[in-house]
């Protein structure tokens, strides 16, 4: 079935929702290394602490990605996992800056990030089902760029606070500051909110009466559901098969960034590894600008890449965007305070263009070689491409820490730059599928 060609303010309007998950994901990103030094953690520690993202998208999004396949409600397939996941989310969100201590911060994450996976995997398939293939780059690097904008706002919010005249140094009894509560709090509201505006504003298409026949026809079972995602892991498409090793580097990578950074600055530019210092907040603080910095230049970025995937390729965009990265991650360490501040946003713009590119052309190069009637299960799947090295990097890295890395977070930081390089030669190898033939591009809706 041909589907109707969306207009750039519906492909914005269908894409708000992610701007919400995102914010959720950004705060975490931002805050959830200090929240656990705030609460005693120590810095070998960090990565077993941050388990439960990469596992519970291992375990969520596969599962949620085929029942969303086989789901046929009055709301349509994907939009009853966004509601949920959004709603479950939001709860999770007020209550983390409360965590009296660090088991129940480690537990609570644990639910934060399976509804947030609960909620993404089914919205990466609503895009690939509501736009044709012509509309995929348009589609996830709009979803790209809402990405950088949430994660701008969502590292600059406690910025935003101490601007606005709150005490950064103020903190509860747990020793969490009350900016770092009040940017939760403000992400609670956006979870839920963004979601119902999108699926509002952007319903899913109906099914034909052939699709709902052929839906009804598919068994529910947990032993269905199971074979589903083994059948499609065995029948995977080349293209998606060759992304693994582009992911198992990226990912990798971006880890060590995520979890590392914070500590790094503290380190290199504030001289301190207690977390207990004002320089340790200072460093979380500066995080959040030189991390909204790079956020913002994906927005930016995301939309600005458009035009050049559709004309050079989206592995061959995102090469470049990943050296870019590389190359930041590497000098970043090296400046100090007294090189000046300032020059810790250079390296930014390398980070800015690979987050916005990590977040639109893997999945342009997936879009246009899985079938559309499984797009909800090979989302699911693509998704342990994420999740997996995640895992690895939190399991294998405790153990190089201290004899390969010297003890040093800014250590960290120069390995994830070698290995986004890595990434970035592993993505010139992947066979792009075919382009799928366009549709009338004056039919819109």
């Amino acid at each position: 079935m041909t589907k109707p060609h969306l207009s750039f303010w519906h492909i914005l309007n269908m894409n708000v929702g992610f701007f919400g998950i995102q914010f959720s994901f950004g705060l975490q990103q931002a805050n959830m290394s200090p929240i656990y030094a705030y609460l005693g953690a120590e810095g070998k520690d960090l990565p077993l602490l941050w388990l439960a993202g990469p596992v519970t998208g291992l375990l969520v999004q596969p599962i949620v990605g085929a029942l969303s396949d086989r789901t046929g409600s009055k709301r349509g397939r994907r939009t009853p996992f966004f509601l949920i996941g959004a709603l479950i989310c939001s709860f999770g969100l007020l209550l983390m800056p409360f965590s009296p201590a660090l088991w129940f911060a480690a537990g609570l994450l644990w639910i934060l990030d399976a509804a947030n996976n609960m909620t993404m995997e089914p919205y990466r398939a609503y895009v690939s089902d509501r736009l044709n293939p012509p509309q995929h780059a348009a589609g996830f690097l709009t979803q790209s760029a809402f990405t950088g904008l949430a994660q701008t706002l969502a590292y600059l919010a406690p910025s935003i606070f101490v601007f606005m005249g709150m005490n950064k140094d103020a903190v509860n009894a747990n020793n969490i500051p009350h900016i770092t509560i009040a940017a939760f709090m403000v992400g609670a509201l956006l979870s839920f909110t963004t979601v119902y505006w999108s699926v509002k504003t952007v319903p899913e298409l109906p099914m034909s009466d052939e699709e709902r026949a052929a839906l009804n026809a598919k068994p529910r079972t947990v032993g269905a559901i199971l074979g589903e995602i083994w059948d499609a892991a065995k029948t995977m498409p080349p293209t998606m098969r060759r992304l693994w090793w582009m992911a198992l580097f990226q990912w990798y990578g971006m880890m060590c960034y995520w979890i590392y950074i914070v500590p790094s600055l503290a380190l290199t530019v504030f001289g301190t590894t207690d977390a207990q210092t004002s320089g340790f907040r200072d460093a979380s603080l500066l995080n959040g600008q030189i991390g909204g910095f790079y956020n913002f230049v994906a927005f930016i970025a995301a939309f600005a890449m458009v035009p050049f995937t559709r004309r050079y390729g989206a592995k061959t965009m995102h090469a470049i965007c990943l050296l870019a990265a590389a190359a930041g991650m590497w000098a970043l360490p090296g400046i100090s305070a007294e090189d000046g501040k300032w020059l810790l946003f250079v390296p930014m713009l390398g980070v800015g263009l690979a987050w916005a590119s990590i977040m639109g052309n893997p999945y342009v190069l997936l879009a246009g070689s899985i079938p559309p009637e499984r797009a909800g299960v090979y989302m699911g799947i693509f998704n342990m491409f994420i999740v997996i090295p995640m895992i690895i990097q939190m399991l294998t890295l405790p153990l190089i820490y201290e004899p390969l890395l010297g003890g040093r977070p800014d250590n960290v930081i120069r390995l994830a730059g070698v290995l986004l390089a890595c990434a970035a030669v592993a993505v010139l190898f992947v066979k792009v599928a075919p382009a799928t033939t366009a549709p009338d591009p004056e039919r819109t809706t």
